[in-house]
């Protein structure tokens, strides 16, 4: 069974710098994709966190990119071969939404990176999530759209109160 969440991790990644565009050239895009790439590998790992999670997720699918899509605006895949959108199945919304979250508000990144630490994930040291702690200005010029609240709002708003109950199990409920 495929335990291993580099599918899921690259494909909503990939939905992210689909949907919100580097700005610059081939740099650009690769500033960009590593952020979006770190963001999402810590969502799926809090996501996921064991390897019974990560199975289940894959012999289910993580469910697609359509509602994002509808969420943004995007264009539907209508127009393109089945072969060029597949690999939007492996897109999770959960995972892409927790992503949008941490890469607008650092703060929550950094207690998000912190959490892995605690849950003693291996690939969790702070260092390996720079870019996504603390972007250089050329990371922040890259990822301009990426990294807009106001833009990625809509995305970060699905499942952001489930991010904050996976961060904060112990957090008590408003009255």
């Amino acid at each position: 069974m495929l335990t291993d969440l580099s599918p899921l991790i690259a494909a909503t990644a990939r939905w992210l710098t689909v949907a919100y565009l580097p700005s610059g050239g081939a740099l650009a895009a690769a500033l960009c994709e590593a952020q979006a790439r770190q963001a999402a590998s810590v969502a799926a790992r809090l996501r996921y966190p064991t390897e019974i999670d990560a199975g289940l997720v894959a012999l289910a699918g993580p469910g697609g990119a359509a509602r994002l899509d509808w969420v943004t605006g995007a264009e539907p895949a209508d127009g393109h071969s089945a072969e060029e959108w597949a690999w939007r199945t492996w897109v999770d919304e959960v995972v892409a939404s927790w992503a949008a979250a941490l890469l607008t508000d650092p703060e929550l990144a950094a207690h998000a990176v912190a959490a892995l630490a605690d849950g003693g994930h291996r690939a969790s040291a702070p260092a390996e999530y720079r870019r996504l702690l603390a972007p250089d200005d050329s990371d922040r010029r890259a990822a301009a759209l990426l990294r807009h609240p106001d833009l990625l709002a809509p995305v970060a708003g699905l499942h952001r109160d489930q991010l904050l109950d996976r961060l904060a199990p112990d957090r008590p409920l408003a009255a």
